[in-house]
């Protein structure tokens, strides 16, 4: 701890904090075997180990054999859904915020085989081509406080709804249908609404602007969005409908301005934006089609619909439209830090099972990264939230602080 600055006091907050969430969790087992586990998971995950899979979560929590671990996430009695919304409320705690994004997503998982619940051969955006592969479809939580997960959902394709025999292998509910990629972030938004998640904000890309019943389904709840589309969507103009590729053509000189989407990695991401104002809107409410423009390769356009106050400048449209880059950030060092496509189970329950603990250990390095924030003085200047795996500083002292200290649960 010494080599990189922690407090003794630091390591104790930490380890109290990741206890906290042990305690917070542990009303949703029955026994205390998997109260145990579900802990000893989430130190695991949370360690600097290369590979978080079975075999080197259990050796990390001292067992010979993996059959601890197998059944934490297989047969012990627990809902992952339940554990969802202690994140939610835990995510709500330390990092709410009454003008955050909702940032809906997915990103796929590649498997070999075909016995993994959803898997099949289809485009995945992580790969950049068609895969074997899972797609889960996420809802990441961006606030001046830190960027972490609140929601999952595993995309079930058709085929997979349809051969129930198949399904039921695999543990799939019988309650559970074809749901679209669009209707799954309605269903994670819906649920975050319902739990009082304080939000502005949804952004996307065009999977899920394209959809017109998302978009429309946002307005009817009145909350604020700068979803992506693709170059061959429609809108009113003129009375008449065209595709947003050929309105953006007409636009003048005069209505671009060089705007920053937010800071990346080499600095500001500079772009030339231009709105239009669409039909449609009333009520104090507006909708636009945003033009995003690389300023070297002026050819190069983005589209987005937006629905929002009629008083929002551009300047807020762009910033919420660059804040969908957070997204990816989250995916990369959950990834890259807490194992979220390290796992090896096959079931529809050990899907959720892994991802809910991966989505709570990404939550509590943010929350602990945002309180050193806090107290690190001001003219200390910190690394950008989230950074490349191996490179977080409050991430590697959170990691230490658990073993360092000693993490306690509650039994019973």
């Amino acid at each position: 701890m010494a080599e990189i600055g922690t407090t003794t006091s630091e390591a104790k907050q930490w380890a109290a904090g990741l206890n906290s969430i042990g305690q917070r969790i542990g009303r949703r087992f029955v026994r205390a075997e998997p109260r145990r586990r579900a802990l000893a998971y989430l130190q695991g995950l949370l360690s600097p180990l290369k590979r978080k899979n079975g075999w080197q979560l259990a050796e990390e929590a001292g067992d010979r054999t993996p059959y601890g671990v197998q059944h934490l996430l297989g047969r012990a009695q627990w809902e992952a859904d339940a554990v969802r919304n202690d994140l939610c409320a835990y995510v709500v705690e330390h990092l709410g915020d009454k003008q955050a994004v909702l940032i809906v997503d997915e990103t796929g998982f590649v498997k070999k085989g075909k016995q993994s619940v959803g898997v099949q051969r289809q485009y995945s955006g992580t790969a950049g081509r068609i895969e074997n592969c899972q797609i889960g479809v996420f809802l990441v939580y961006a606030s001046a406080k830190g960027r972490t997960f609140l929601d999952r959902a595993l995309y079930l394709p058709q085929q997979w709804t349809q051969d129930k025999p198949r399904g039921q292998q695999a543990g799939v509910p019988d309650t559970v249908g074809f749901a679209t990629k669009p209707m799954l972030a309605k269903q994670m938004i819906a649920r975050a609404l319902a739990a009082g998640v304080p939000a502005r904000w949804v952004t996307g890309d065009s999977v899920y602007g394209n959809d017109g019943k998302l978009r429309g389904w946002l307005e009817a709840q009145h909350l604020a969005h700068v979803l992506g589309v693709s170059g061959n969507h429609y809108v009113w103009i003129d009375f008449e409908q065209q595709p947003v590729a050929v309105v953006a053509q007409r636009l003048p000189g005069t209505a671009w301005q060089r705007l920053s989407a937010g800071s990346g990695s080499k600095g500001p991401r500079w772009f030339d934006w231009a709105a239009l104002r669409l039909p449609g809107a009333e009520g104090g409410w507006q909708r636009w089609l945003l033009v995003r423009r690389q300023v070297d390769k002026p050819t190069e356009l983005a589209y987005y619909r937006v629905f929002a106050p009629a008083p929002t400048s551009l300047a807020e449209l762009v910033k919420v439209a660059g804040t969908r880059w957070a997204v990816e950030e989250c995916f990369e060092t959950a990834k890259g830090e807490v194992g979220l496509d390290q796992y090896e189970v096959r079931s529809w329950s050990g899907w959720y099972r892994h991802i809910t603990l991966v989505l709570f250990a990404h939550a509590y390095l943010t929350v602990v990264r945002a309180q050193t924030q806090t107290a690190e003085p001001r003219k200390k200047k910190l690394p950008p939230h989230p950074v490349p795996p191996h490179n977080t500083v409050a991430a590697d002292r959170a990691r230490g602080a658990a073993s360092d200290v000693g993490i306690g649960v509650e039994a019973g």
